[in-house]
Protein backbone atom coordinates (compact mmCIF):
# COMPACT_ATOMS: atom_id res chain seq x y z
CA UNK A 1 0.00 0.00 0.00
CA UNK A 2 1.81 3.58 -0.98
CA UNK A 3 2.17 5.97 1.12
CA UNK A 4 0.95 9.87 1.46
CA UNK A 5 3.55 11.91 -0.36
CA UNK A 6 4.02 15.51 -0.58
CA UNK A 7 5.37 17.87 -3.73
CA UNK A 8 5.59 21.23 -5.23
CA UNK A 9 5.57 21.28 -8.80
CA UNK A 10 5.64 24.05 -11.02
CA UNK A 11 2.26 24.70 -12.77
CA UNK A 12 0.56 27.03 -15.08
CA UNK A 13 3.25 29.80 -13.82
CA UNK A 14 2.48 28.81 -9.92
CA UNK A 15 3.90 26.33 -7.66
CA UNK A 16 1.36 23.64 -6.73
CA UNK A 17 1.73 21.56 -3.88
CA UNK A 18 -0.05 18.37 -3.94
CA UNK A 19 -0.55 15.71 -1.56
CA UNK A 20 -1.06 12.25 -3.33
CA UNK A 21 -1.53 8.77 -2.28
CA UNK A 22 -1.95 5.36 -4.49
CA UNK A 23 -2.30 4.40 -7.99
CA UNK A 24 -4.80 3.79 -10.92
CA UNK A 25 -7.84 6.12 -12.22
CA UNK A 26 -6.56 9.51 -11.23
CA UNK A 27 -8.55 11.68 -8.80
CA UNK A 28 -8.67 15.52 -7.73
CA UNK A 29 -9.59 16.64 -5.08
CA UNK A 30 -10.27 20.57 -5.02
CA UNK A 31 -10.82 22.03 -2.06
CA UNK A 32 -12.94 25.57 -1.07
CA UNK A 33 -12.88 28.60 1.35
CA UNK A 34 -10.66 28.32 3.79
CA UNK A 35 -9.60 24.89 3.15
CA UNK A 36 -6.17 22.94 2.55
CA UNK A 37 -5.58 19.72 0.87
CA UNK A 38 -5.97 18.69 4.51
CA UNK A 39 -9.81 18.89 4.30
CA UNK A 40 -9.60 15.81 2.06
CA UNK A 41 -7.72 13.72 4.91
CA UNK A 42 -10.57 11.19 5.41
CA UNK A 43 -11.11 10.58 1.60
CA UNK A 44 -7.49 10.35 0.35
CA UNK A 45 -6.75 6.52 1.84
CA UNK A 46 -9.81 5.44 1.60
CA UNK A 47 -10.01 5.86 -2.14
CA UNK A 48 -6.08 4.97 -2.89
CA UNK A 49 -6.54 1.70 -0.93
CA UNK A 50 -9.52 0.80 -3.14
CA UNK A 51 -7.00 1.37 -6.08
CA UNK A 52 -7.25 5.13 -7.15
CA UNK A 53 -4.39 7.76 -7.45
CA UNK A 54 -5.24 10.28 -5.12
CA UNK A 55 -4.05 13.87 -5.71
CA UNK A 56 -4.84 17.04 -3.47
CA UNK A 57 -3.82 20.06 -4.03
CA UNK A 58 -3.19 22.93 -2.09
CA UNK A 59 -5.52 25.14 -4.69
CA UNK A 60 -3.73 28.48 -5.77
CA UNK A 61 -3.41 30.96 -2.87
CA UNK A 62 -3.43 28.18 0.02
CA UNK A 63 -1.15 26.39 2.10
CA UNK A 64 1.98 25.95 0.21
CA UNK A 65 0.89 26.76 -2.91
CA UNK A 66 1.60 30.10 -4.50
CA UNK A 67 -0.69 32.72 -3.60
CA UNK A 68 -0.42 35.58 -6.21
CA UNK A 69 -1.32 39.44 -4.59
CA UNK A 70 -3.49 40.55 -7.24
CA UNK A 71 -7.06 39.12 -7.50
CA UNK A 72 -7.25 38.84 -11.56
CA UNK A 73 -4.90 36.09 -10.78
CA UNK A 74 -7.46 34.42 -9.38
CA UNK A 75 -9.95 34.28 -12.74
CA UNK A 76 -11.21 31.03 -14.29
CA UNK A 77 -8.32 31.28 -16.94
CA UNK A 78 -6.09 30.93 -14.46
CA UNK A 79 -7.23 28.54 -12.09
CA UNK A 80 -8.83 26.12 -15.01
CA UNK A 81 -5.20 26.53 -16.36
CA UNK A 82 -3.84 25.08 -13.03
CA UNK A 83 -5.74 22.23 -13.07
CA UNK A 84 -5.29 21.64 -17.01
CA UNK A 85 -1.32 22.06 -15.85
CA UNK A 86 -1.23 19.76 -13.10
CA UNK A 87 -2.62 17.05 -15.54
CA UNK A 88 -0.22 17.53 -17.93
CA UNK A 89 2.82 17.78 -15.48
CA UNK A 90 1.74 14.24 -13.99
CA UNK A 91 1.18 12.90 -17.82
CA UNK A 92 -2.89 12.29 -17.22
CA UNK A 93 -4.91 12.81 -19.75
CA UNK A 94 -8.14 12.60 -18.51
CA UNK A 95 -8.87 12.46 -14.05
CA UNK A 96 -12.42 12.74 -12.18
CA UNK A 97 -12.41 15.42 -10.13
CA UNK A 98 -14.31 16.39 -7.08
CA UNK A 99 -14.70 19.81 -5.85
CA UNK A 100 -16.01 21.71 -2.27
CA UNK A 101 -17.31 24.72 -2.03
CA UNK A 102 -15.12 27.04 -4.16
CA UNK A 103 -13.74 24.05 -5.62
CA UNK A 104 -16.67 23.15 -6.33
CA UNK A 105 -17.34 26.13 -8.22
CA UNK A 106 -14.54 25.93 -10.13
CA UNK A 107 -14.81 21.79 -11.21
CA UNK A 108 -18.44 22.75 -12.59
CA UNK A 109 -16.73 24.51 -15.04
CA UNK A 110 -14.29 22.38 -16.09
CA UNK A 111 -16.02 20.24 -18.72
CA UNK A 112 -16.67 23.25 -20.70
CA UNK A 113 -13.46 24.98 -20.24
CA UNK A 114 -11.22 21.75 -20.40
CA UNK A 115 -13.28 19.34 -22.98
CA UNK A 116 -11.75 15.68 -22.97
CA UNK A 117 -9.93 16.31 -19.93
CA UNK A 118 -12.43 15.68 -17.39
CA UNK A 119 -13.70 12.01 -17.04
CA UNK A 120 -16.65 12.50 -13.98
CA UNK A 121 -17.79 14.76 -11.48
CA UNK A 122 -17.72 14.16 -8.19
CA UNK A 123 -19.68 17.42 -6.06
CA UNK A 124 -20.16 18.77 -2.91
CA UNK A 125 -22.52 21.25 -0.65
CA UNK A 126 -22.50 23.61 -3.90
CA UNK A 127 -25.15 23.08 -6.50
CA UNK A 128 -24.86 23.50 -10.10
CA UNK A 129 -27.40 26.86 -10.36
CA UNK A 130 -27.78 29.08 -13.73
CA UNK A 131 -25.84 32.13 -14.72
CA UNK A 132 -26.59 35.37 -12.63
CA UNK A 133 -28.12 38.11 -14.72
CA UNK A 134 -26.22 40.50 -13.25
CA UNK A 135 -22.61 41.00 -12.11
CA UNK A 136 -21.73 38.80 -8.82
CA UNK A 137 -20.91 42.20 -7.41
CA UNK A 138 -24.09 43.56 -7.69
CA UNK A 139 -25.88 40.53 -6.48
CA UNK A 140 -23.79 40.55 -3.56
CA UNK A 141 -24.20 44.58 -2.61
CA UNK A 142 -28.48 43.55 -3.19
CA UNK A 143 -27.33 41.25 0.38
CA UNK A 144 -25.58 43.41 1.67
CA UNK A 145 -28.06 46.12 1.99
CA UNK A 146 -30.58 44.18 4.00
CA UNK A 147 -28.25 42.14 6.39
CA UNK A 148 -24.59 41.36 6.72
CA UNK A 149 -23.22 39.06 3.82
CA UNK A 150 -19.74 37.89 4.01
CA UNK A 151 -19.23 38.44 -0.29
CA UNK A 152 -19.59 41.65 -0.03
CA UNK A 153 -17.65 42.25 2.95
CA UNK A 154 -14.47 40.23 1.43
CA UNK A 155 -14.78 42.69 -1.51
CA UNK A 156 -12.58 45.28 -0.69
CA UNK A 157 -9.15 44.89 -0.47
CA UNK A 158 -7.41 45.00 2.88
CA UNK A 159 -10.54 45.24 4.91
CA UNK A 160 -11.21 41.46 5.64
CA UNK A 161 -7.85 40.51 5.38
CA UNK A 162 -6.49 42.69 8.59
CA UNK A 163 -9.32 41.51 10.50
CA UNK A 164 -9.63 37.60 9.35
CA UNK A 165 -5.08 37.63 9.30
CA UNK A 166 -5.07 39.20 12.83
CA UNK A 167 -7.44 36.56 14.34
CA UNK A 168 -6.96 33.43 12.28
CA UNK A 169 -8.13 30.86 15.59
CA UNK A 170 -11.19 32.89 16.43
CA UNK A 171 -12.11 32.99 12.75
CA UNK A 172 -11.46 29.30 12.13
CA UNK A 173 -13.54 28.16 14.91
CA UNK A 174 -16.33 30.11 14.40
CA UNK A 175 -16.58 29.66 10.44
CA UNK A 176 -16.09 25.70 10.89
CA UNK A 177 -18.54 25.75 13.62
CA UNK A 178 -21.37 28.03 11.87
CA UNK A 179 -21.17 26.11 8.75
CA UNK A 180 -21.40 22.38 9.85
CA UNK A 181 -24.17 20.57 11.27
CA UNK A 182 -24.72 22.73 13.88
CA UNK A 183 -26.64 24.79 11.10
CA UNK A 184 -25.99 28.24 12.95
CA UNK A 185 -24.36 30.01 9.65
CA UNK A 186 -27.09 32.59 9.32
CA UNK A 187 -27.27 34.22 12.71
CA UNK A 188 -25.39 36.08 10.84
CA UNK A 189 -28.14 37.30 8.95
CA UNK A 190 -29.19 38.89 12.29
CA UNK A 191 -26.83 41.56 11.85
CA UNK A 192 -26.69 45.01 9.40
CA UNK A 193 -23.47 45.30 7.63
CA UNK A 194 -23.04 48.55 8.57
CA UNK A 195 -20.09 48.55 11.40
CA UNK A 196 -20.13 44.91 11.35
CA UNK A 197 -16.67 42.55 10.59
CA UNK A 198 -17.22 38.31 9.91
CA UNK A 199 -16.14 38.19 13.53
CA UNK A 200 -18.76 40.32 14.89
CA UNK A 201 -21.36 38.74 13.40
CA UNK A 202 -20.67 34.97 13.38
CA UNK A 203 -22.16 32.68 16.36
CA UNK A 204 -19.54 31.73 19.12
CA UNK A 205 -18.86 27.87 18.39
CA UNK A 206 -18.21 25.24 21.46
CA UNK A 207 -15.06 24.27 22.58
CA UNK A 208 -12.69 21.87 21.00
CA UNK A 209 -12.85 18.82 20.50
CA UNK A 210 -16.09 18.21 18.40
CA UNK A 211 -17.35 15.05 17.12
CA UNK A 212 -16.13 15.63 13.85
CA UNK A 213 -12.95 18.12 14.50
CA UNK A 214 -9.91 16.75 16.67
CA UNK A 215 -7.79 19.77 18.35
CA UNK A 216 -4.98 18.19 16.58
CA UNK A 217 -6.36 18.52 12.81
CA UNK A 218 -7.88 22.36 13.87
CA UNK A 219 -4.34 23.17 15.00
CA UNK A 220 -3.17 22.51 11.39
CA UNK A 221 -5.83 24.48 10.06
CA UNK A 222 -4.65 27.51 12.00
CA UNK A 223 -1.22 26.94 11.75
CA UNK A 224 -1.53 26.78 7.81
CA UNK A 225 -3.41 30.08 8.02
CA UNK A 226 -1.73 31.70 10.18
CA UNK A 227 1.53 31.31 8.31
CA UNK A 228 0.07 32.22 4.89
CA UNK A 229 -2.88 34.62 6.19
CA UNK A 230 -6.30 34.59 4.29
CA UNK A 231 -6.35 36.98 1.53
CA UNK A 232 -5.04 34.15 -1.56
CA UNK A 233 -8.84 32.61 -0.66
CA UNK A 234 -10.08 36.08 -0.28
CA UNK A 235 -9.03 36.68 -4.06
CA UNK A 236 -11.44 33.98 -4.95
CA UNK A 237 -14.30 36.12 -4.03
CA UNK A 238 -12.79 38.97 -5.76
CA UNK A 239 -12.19 37.05 -9.05
CA UNK A 240 -16.01 36.64 -9.04
CA UNK A 241 -17.10 39.13 -11.65
CA UNK A 242 -14.19 38.61 -13.73
CA UNK A 243 -15.49 34.62 -13.61
CA UNK A 244 -18.60 35.62 -14.55
CA UNK A 245 -17.82 37.45 -17.51
CA UNK A 246 -15.47 34.75 -18.70
CA UNK A 247 -18.01 32.67 -18.14
CA UNK A 248 -20.91 34.77 -20.52
CA UNK A 249 -21.20 31.62 -23.70
CA UNK A 250 -19.79 28.98 -20.92
CA UNK A 251 -21.69 28.52 -18.01
CA UNK A 252 -24.85 26.71 -18.62
CA UNK A 253 -23.60 24.54 -21.29
CA UNK A 254 -24.85 21.24 -20.32
CA UNK A 255 -23.03 18.80 -18.07
CA UNK A 256 -23.00 15.06 -19.96
CA UNK A 257 -20.32 13.96 -18.11
CA UNK A 258 -20.86 11.27 -15.12
CA UNK A 259 -21.98 13.58 -12.06
CA UNK A 260 -22.48 12.75 -8.30
CA UNK A 261 -23.17 15.58 -6.16
CA UNK A 262 -23.86 14.90 -1.96
CA UNK A 263 -24.64 17.62 0.06
CA UNK A 264 -25.08 17.73 4.52
CA UNK A 265 -28.58 18.04 5.19
CA UNK A 266 -28.05 21.09 7.26
CA UNK A 267 -25.99 22.65 4.96
CA UNK A 268 -26.55 26.86 5.12
CA UNK A 269 -26.56 26.92 1.43
CA UNK A 270 -29.04 24.60 0.45
CA UNK A 271 -31.30 26.73 3.02
CA UNK A 272 -30.85 29.62 1.04
CA UNK A 273 -31.38 28.03 -1.97
CA UNK A 274 -35.19 27.49 -1.03
CA UNK A 275 -37.48 24.50 -1.22
CA UNK A 276 -35.55 22.02 -4.12
CA UNK A 277 -31.97 23.67 -4.71
CA UNK A 278 -31.62 21.05 -7.12
CA UNK A 279 -34.13 21.69 -9.75
CA UNK A 280 -31.64 24.03 -11.92
CA UNK A 281 -28.80 21.23 -11.12
CA UNK A 282 -30.94 18.42 -12.90
CA UNK A 283 -31.52 20.92 -16.44
CA UNK A 284 -28.42 22.26 -16.09
CA UNK A 285 -26.62 18.45 -15.99
CA UNK A 286 -27.67 16.26 -18.11
CA UNK A 287 -24.41 13.70 -16.81
CA UNK A 288 -25.97 13.85 -13.13
CA UNK A 289 -26.56 10.11 -12.18
CA UNK A 290 -27.30 10.42 -8.50
CA UNK A 291 -28.18 13.62 -5.52
CA UNK A 292 -26.93 12.13 -2.11
CA UNK A 293 -28.64 14.50 1.01
CA UNK A 294 -26.40 12.76 4.33
CA UNK A 295 -28.30 13.77 7.63
CA UNK A 296 -26.41 15.22 10.37
CA UNK A 297 -23.90 16.89 8.30
CA UNK A 298 -23.60 20.73 7.38
CA UNK A 299 -21.40 22.54 4.79
CA UNK A 300 -18.00 20.06 5.50
CA UNK A 301 -20.04 17.07 5.09
CA UNK A 302 -16.76 15.56 3.99
CA UNK A 303 -15.09 15.79 6.91
CA UNK A 304 -18.47 15.48 9.27
CA UNK A 305 -19.84 12.18 7.66
CA UNK A 306 -16.69 10.84 5.73
CA UNK A 307 -17.67 7.33 5.81
CA UNK A 308 -20.83 8.32 4.50
CA UNK A 309 -19.20 10.76 1.43
CA UNK A 310 -16.70 8.11 0.96
CA UNK A 311 -19.04 5.35 0.66
CA UNK A 312 -20.72 7.33 -2.01
CA UNK A 313 -17.86 8.23 -4.04
CA UNK A 314 -16.65 4.72 -3.98
CA UNK A 315 -19.90 3.49 -5.56
CA UNK A 316 -19.85 5.76 -8.31
CA UNK A 317 -16.70 5.49 -9.09
CA UNK A 318 -17.02 1.93 -9.33
CA UNK A 319 -19.88 2.91 -11.85
CA UNK A 320 -17.80 4.01 -13.99
CA UNK A 321 -15.73 1.47 -15.24
CA UNK A 322 -18.86 -1.40 -15.09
Amino acid sequence: MSQLTHRTIAVNGIDLHIAEQGTGQPVVLCHGFPGLWFTWRHQIDALSRAGYRVIAPDMRGYGRSSAPAEASSYDRVHTVGDMVGLLDALDIDQAVFAGHDFGAHLVWDLPAWAPGRVRALMQLSVPRTPRLPVQPSVGFAYLAARHFAHVHYFQEVGVADAELNGHPREFLAKILHALSGANRYLDCWDFPSEGNGYLDVLPEPPALPWKWLSEDEFDYYVSEFTRTGFTGGLNWYRAEDAVWEQNAALHDKPIDVPTVFVAGAKDPVLEMMGRDPFAAMRALVPGLVGTHVVDGAGHFVQMEKPAEVTAIWLDFLASLDA
